[in-house]
């Protein structure tokens, strides 16, 4: 077996996370789209779209092989969950000049996923980043996939940044009217 058959067999094996991300992000982009339930369209993804077929279909094909269902599940709740607030973040973090909604739907389910999985702090920053990069350019080959890396490294450094405790200034208190 040469080595690069030997990498092909393993690819989509080793990536199950990955692929639940990748599903995840396709999930959150047909909530917005169709106005769904989060529930719903999770059990979609779990009847039809997941595992391998008879005939080896693929992403391509629209199903997506050897992803993480628990984790896939996971990201979509999360996001749904949290949307609020994920939306707040990435509007903060974007120019004024760029709005959430003139984002690209794709772009900002990919966003929704990756700042809902970044909310739970389970990961390090870098492979989040990473994976997410990685997603971008799957779905993008324009500019889209460095704006992703600008975004979420602002936004995964003020999500992690330790919470500054409140400061009492005595100045503001003690002013009297």
């Amino acid at each position: 077996m040469t080595e690069q058959q030997e990498h092909v067999e393993l690819s989509s094996a080793q990536r199950p996370r990955t692929a639940a991300r990748v599903a995840a992000v396709q999930a959150l982009f047909q909530i917005e789209q169709n106005d769904e339930r989060a529930d719903t369209v999770i059990q979609q993804f779990l009847v039809h779209r997941f595992g391998t077929t008879l005939d080896n279909e693929t992403y391509n094909d629209g199903y997506i092989p050897e992803a993480d269902t628990r984790f896939f599940s996971s990201i979509v709740k999360q996001s749904v969950s949290q949307r609020g607030t994920i939306l707040e973040l990435l509007s903060e973090t974007l120019p004024s000049t760029w709005p959430v909604s003139r984002l690209d739907p794709v772009l900002r389910a990919l966003f929704q996923a990756a700042i809902g999985e970044a909310l739970e702090k389970d990961l390090p920053s870098g492979v989040l980043i990473n994976e997410y990069l990685d997603i971008a350019h799957g779905f993008f080959s324009g500019d889209e996939p460095k704006l992703v890396n600008g975004v979420l490294d602002t936004l995964v450094k003020r999500i992690n940044a330790p919470a500054e405790a409140p400061q009492a200034n005595t100045a503001d208190d003690t002013t009297t009217e």
